[in-house]
């Protein structure tokens, strides 16, 4: 496949663009590198440019194009900064992609795998979230994303376009090679902050928000999907695409749930010494488990997630985090 690859500097970018590398497919990266870094794309053409500039994405569609399929990765994404900017986030992922759509109807494009969230779910009201959930995001960065399924949905319907949604949970992990790997400004996800304070060697600074949840250790139960295991999907859902009519939507995780003291546990086994902590007030908003049903993606999409040890993925990511190359 000859795939455009929006977003493609950044995090889960980067890790698609290798697999799809990997597998003889030929990339082209368009990223603004607002958040994302130019040293990540290295197995693709690259672009710099903005989704929020509709002419520019007709004009790469047709310069650059045809492709077989475009994957979409562009998006504001820290919910807490969606609650105090709304509209930084309804303009970047809702306008951008309709931007796209409106790109893709306009050059003939008909494909598209789309980077959606949990976050659409909200409050979980069952153990494993499915398909079936109720979408009711609690916060605009959930909201934007939702908004997005649901005008791919009528695109499909009146235009043709056919689109995946895939839901991740909480990625993590990185390149087992150790050449890309994740890097946010700020960090605010749980595994590298843990690996960054090991390196710091600090004693502090690690923060714990609650350990009074209705868990078996009281503190938040999360599922961790590996990077890679998402850029599998990404492509599984490509390749679906070709074969098959519609717009659709896959939860992806890996069906387990690891606790913040679990991953903290898993993280001193990896890095060999103490991790120290800091418990915190727990955060508004935060439920006390949140898992993913991955059944319908493994059973249309032939997905297998190959990181279900918790060690084994904070381990990718200590390969990384000791020589980050960005």
């Amino acid at each position: 496949m000859k795939v455009l690859v929006l977003g493609g500097a950044g995090y889960i970018g980067s890790h698609i663009c290798k697999a799809l590398a990997l597998l003889n497919h030929q990339s082209v990266v368009v990223d603004n590198l607002s958040t994302g870094h130019r040293e990540a794309v290295r197995w693709s053409r690259f672009i710099e440019a903005d989704i929020l500039e509709p002419d520019t994405l007709i004009k790469i569609l047709q310069e650059e194009g045809p492709f077989d399929l475009i994957m979409h990765f562009c998006a504001k994404s820290l919910v807490g900064e969606s609650v105090e900017k709304p509209a930084l986030y309804y303009r970047n992922n809702v306008a951008g992609t309709l931007n796209l759509l409106d790109a893709m109807v306009a050059t003939q494009h008909n494909k598209l795998v789309f980077s959606s969230t949990a976050a659409v779910f909200g409050m979980p009201e069952k153990e494993l979230i499915d398909e079936q959930h109720s979408r009711l995001p609690i916060n605009p960065y959930g909201q934007s994303k939702k908004m997005v399924e649901d005008v791919l949905g009528d695109y499909h319907h009146a235009y043709g376009i056919k689109s995946v949604a895939l839901r991740y949970f909480n990625a993590c992990g990185a390149d087992p090679d150790g050449e890309i790997g994740e890097r946010h400004e700020p960090e605010t996800h749980l595994i590298p902050n843990i690996l960054k304070s090991a390196i710091a060697g600090k004693t502090s600074g690690l923060k714990v928000f609650g350990d009074n949840y209705p868990t078996p250790d009281g503190t938040c139960i999360r599922d961790y999907i590996h990077v890679n295991d998402l850029a599998s999907a990404h492509i599984l859902a490509g390749e679906y695409l070709q074969q098959n009519d519609g717009a659709f939507a896959f939860n992806l995780g890996n069906g387990n749930g690891f606790s913040v003291f679990q991953v903290i546990e898993a993280a001193k086994n990896v890095v060999q010494q103490d991790i120290a902590y800091s418990i915190e007030p727990p955060r508004a908003g935060d439920p006390s488990t949140l898992v993913a049903d991955s059944t319908r993606a493994r059973q249309v999409l032939g997905w297998q997630p190959a990181y279900t040890d918790i060690e084994s993925i904070i381990a990718t990511a200590w390969t990384w985090h000791q020589n980050e190359k960005f």
